[in-house]
């Protein structure tokens, strides 16, 4: 018989893949930004009423309910091409370079060496070229050149493991898949990462938290429907925490290989060193990430005559990483500090927890200083972009701390709300100071459940318990 929770969890399931589809199917990034953002937050509700829900449920319907949940909340990514960014058309220009002998390191998409690989997908011509997603590029003379291509005057950024991803989408793909093929990707990279969830979780932990992932909207948007490669790089650091804990080395290989998918899993290294008292235990993780790294690295740079780091310099750059006060990076370390402080603050802060994690963390849940890591970083760098969170998400399902999902919504806020006409500087500050006093408020409640007597009442702090 199923349990009545299990039926509570899976009406409000229903009820969150129908307006995700609804979502989705909104176009409205550009034209009603506003009307947008009340989708997500209808989104963001019924995720935490159902992920709550759930909880509550019998081990085995729960993780049956997870996972049907994960491929139903997955497939509403597939509704409709990418709607708020277009990273995915460098991906798929990057494995069509490929694909033809040509490192994707070499050429930027504008280049007209590489004019014979261009489509009318890809790059559109005369009335194709209206729209906000569009970018000028040189052509003949006489009609309108444009690419659907982000950045096309700049090479590409995306490190070597994406660089394969990428390529080997393209290759499996039938002729005219266009946006589908790389959604496809990430929707099954994003069921692959549900069902490591659980693997790890059924093991050390409670695999009911495995929805936190698999029901997270942030999913769905992002590491499908925008089909961005960090849920290549969250699934990757997932696999290798939950093997580092018996097998050090392989751990290590596959989080080295989680660094050269998207660089930002490189926060999950000190997680790795939980606990971490001898050389030679930090050696048999550190030795074998940094021989992937370079492995990774080394068939691109024989292959290339421009630098394989391509355009992450002038990102940065572009970002404000160098000079806070042209952008709203170290948000919320410049409402104290003057602007200039604020990069080395951050490098302090970030230092010290590290510092605490290696020495303190429990070898035995390497994720849980992952975890604080990663969102610390997040929390003093306050990035715009909503998909950087996905690695996050991923650890907070393994360690059970949803209070730091409060930093995935401050994100996606900050994002979606940039084109509402309010201040950026403002709402990115706003959203992320109420994501750190979430994630405050939930540390708290935690200190006070833990020093009551066995036995005691928890009241709301047994709302936030890990299992």
């Amino acid at each position: 018989m199923i349990n009545p929770r299990t039926l509570a969890a899976g009406a409000l399931l229903a009820a969150l893949t129908a307006v995700l589809a609804l979502t989705i199917r909104k176009d409205g990034y550009f034209t009603d930004p506003a009307g947008l953002t009340w989708w997500y937050a209808a989104c963001w509700a019924l995720f935490a009423a159902a992920a709550l829900a759930v909880r509550k449920a019998p081990v085995r319907q729960a993780v049956l309910l997870i996972v049907a949940g994960s491929v139903a909340v997955a497939a509403t990514g597939l509704l409709a091409p990418p709607r708020t960014s277009t990273d995915s058309y460098r991906y798929a220009w990057d494995g069509r370079v490929q694909a033809a002998g040509i490192s994707p390191y070499d050429h930027a998409p504008a280049d007209p060496a590489l004019v014979g690989l261009r489509d009318g997908w890809l790059f559109p011509t005369g009335t194709g070229c209206t729209g906000p997603d569009r970018a000028p590029v040189p052509g003949p003379a006489g009609e309108a050149h444009c690419t659907r291509i982000n950045r096309p005057q700049v090479h590409t950024i995306y490190p070597p493991v994406a660089e394969g991803y990428f390529l080997l989408v393209h290759t499996l793909s039938p002729d005219g898949g266009r946006h589908k093929a790389l959604q496809t990707g990430g929707a099954l990279l994003s069921l692959a990462t549900t069902a490591a969830l659980l693997l790890v979780l059924r093991r050390r932990g409670d695999p009911r938290r495995a929805a936190y992932w698999a029901w997270c909207p942030l999913v769905p948007i992002e590491a499908v429907n925008n089909a961005h490669a960090d849920v290549l790089g969250a699934l990757l650091a997932v696999v290798g925490l939950g093997v580092l804990v018996r097998r050090r080395i392989a751990g290590g290989a596959l989080l080295g290989a989680a660094i050269v998918t998207k660089l930002l899993p490189a926060v999950v290294l000190p997680g790795a060193l939980s606990g971490v008292r001898r050389v030679r235990d930090a050696a048999a993780v550190l030795l074998p990430a940094a021989a992937v790294v370079a492995l990774s690295y080394l068939p691109y740079v024989l292959a290339s005559d421009s630098s394989v780091l391509g355009f992450l310099g002038g990102y940065m750059e572009e970002e404000g990483y160098d000079d806070p006060s042209a952008g709203n990076r170290f948000a919320l370390l410049r409402l104290v500090l003057p602007d200039g402080w604020a990069p080395g603050a951050a490098v302090l802060v970030l230092l010290a927890v590290t510092v605490r994690v290696i020495w303190r963390g429990d070898p035995e849940h390497p994720w849980s200083g992952a975890l604080l890591v990663t969102g610390t970083a997040l929390l003093l760098l306050t990035p715009g972009y909503s998909w950087y969170a996905l690695l996050l998400v991923a650890l907070v399902a393994l360690d059970g701390r949803w209070e730091w999902l409060a930093v995935a919504v401050a994100g996606a806020a900050k994002y979606v709300g940039v084109y509402m006409g309010v201040k950026p500087d403002g709402l990115g500050t706003t959203v992320y100071a109420v994501a750190a006093g979430v994630v405050l408020a939930g540390c708290v409640l935690r200190r006070g459940q833990a020093r009551q007597p066995r036995g005691a009442p928890s009241g709301l702090g047994s709302l936030i318990g890990r299992s």
